[in-house]
């Protein structure tokens, strides 16, 4: 089992920054793949961003040069950086871990990103 919580979203000016933090616990050695998600109103979930265990990363084009993700010192942490934010990053952000089982992995409960002036 893995709980995820994520935090740091919130109301921010288009081009500012946020940081999201997503917090793994539980039987975080099962897990062998972490990511951020997002979704908007009317919109299905997308990939916003993927790490690997051995850090390797993937982006989504239409976040790529502006997102970064990554571990933090305490490897149960990962970190969304988000810069040059546009309205339509407008969305509730969901972070997710990947293990053998169950199928889609574990989620977290989200954190709300509003980008607008």
């Amino acid at each position: 089992q893995v709980q995820l919580v994520e935090s740091g979203g919130g109301l921010v000016q288009p081009g500012g920054s946020l940081r999201l933090s997503c917090a793994a616990s539980g039987s975080i050695d099962s897990i062998y793949n972490m990511g951020w998600y997002r979704q908007a109103p009317g919109k299905q979930r997308e990939l916003v961003a993927t790490l690997t265990r051995n850090d390797n990363t993937n982006y989504a084009d239409s976040v790529k040069g502006r997102f970064t993700i990554s571990r933090g010192n305490a490897k149960s942490t990962v970190y969304l950086q988000m810069n040059t934010l546009k309205p339509e990053d407008t969305a509730v952000y969901y972070c997710n871990a990947r293990s053998v089982l169950p199928e889609g992995g574990y989620w977290g409960q989200g954190t709300q990103v509003t980008v607008s002036s």
